[in-house]
């Protein structure tokens, strides 16, 4: 998935591998009823058999990103039932400036880290750019790698076509694949940028081409990014599994944003179809500012801090 600039994850464990599962709601979540993914309550892991139910029932449900256990923590309470550990942790905490230099070993580190700190949200890990384009052997062997030592619910990677023997195998080895079409932000240096996917009419039919054939591979959703929001509708109309959008319009059965987009802790451009649902970058800077204002004048640690 596409961060900023520019205009643009089997059942899994609850919480650390091989913990028991906790009783009871998580603290804070929204009061719902049981089946549903949002605002649903009980103490198990969401898995892709909830997914499916909730297409059936024409429930609309939210994802998020995320990369450290304590961010997950706050999504995981406030109920939102999928998170996503995508390769946007290069842009958003590792430093990069796209997603294709993401390596195996920190997509490892990240989604393990998410793992543990939730207990109830589907934790899907993104397949980074390298690790399964070889063929279905790489696929699996980097998917099984993220499910044994990470404990991820599913895996997501990208592609239509071109990546359905990947999802086949997987699939049939007992792997829960979200797939990804569209824009296919690892492609950033053969499309030159990020352009909007499916303008025009083959290039349209290319993209429900791509669905189908994901969706016939086995994949249990799949991602529609940057995409005109009619094609998105044609699209969610013709499959049978969700559709996750980002800047694919309102027609889709899920919706997904970068975590640091939604909250405001993005800085500078973010693409046209972010909404900044909190300004943190801003609340962040000025907590920075004032502990050093704090430090530099003589009030912290004031007496209170202090041990005798």
């Amino acid at each position: 998935m596409t961060h900023v600039p520019p205009a643009s994850d089997t059942p899994g464990t609850p919480g650390a591998a091989g913990a028991p599962a906790p009783s009871g709601p998580a603290p804070g979540a929204p009061k719902g009823t049981t089946g549903a993914l949002y605002g649903g309550t009980g103490s198990r892991r969401l898995t892709v058999r909830d997914i499916a139910a909730a297409k059936e029932r024409g429930e609309k449900w939210p994802m998020l990103t995320a990369y450290d256990a304590m961010t997950a923590s706050v999504f995981d309470e406030a109920g939102i039932p999928v998170l996503l550990v995508g390769d946007s942790m290069g842009n958003c905490h590792l430093g990069y400036d796209s997603t294709v230099p993401v390596t195996m070993d920190e997509t490892l580190l990240l989604s393990a880290a998410v793992v543990r700190g939730t207990r109830r949200a589907m934790v899907v890990g993104d397949l980074p750019f390298g690790s399964y384009q070889e063929g279905p052997v790489q696929a699996l062997r980097s998917a099984t790698r993220l499910v044994k030592e990470a404990g991820v619910g599913a895996v997501k990677l990208e592609g239509g076509e071109r990546s359905a023997d990947q999802i086949e195998l997987l699939v049939r080895s007992g792997i829960p694949v979200m797939a990804h079409v569209g824009l296919t932000p690892q492609s950033v240096n053969a499309y030159g940028g990020y352009p909007v996917q499916g303008r025009g009419e083959e290039a349209a039919q290319q993209l429900l081409r791509d669905a189908k054939s994901v969706q016939d591979a086995g994949a249990f959703a799949v991602v529609l990014e940057l995409v005109p929001a009619e094609l998105a509708a044609e699209v969610t109309r013709s499959l049978h599994i969700p559709t996750v959008g980002i800047g694919a319009g309102p027609a889709c059965d899920a919706q997904v944003l970068v975590w640091t987009d939604m909250a405001g802790m993005t800085g500078g451009r973010v693409p046209r179809f972010v909404k900044r649902y909190a300004r943190l970058r801003e609340e962040l800077g000025g907590a920075a500012r004032a502990f050093a204002e704090d430090v530099t004048g003589g009030a912290y640690p004031a007496e209170e801090h202090s041990f005798r």
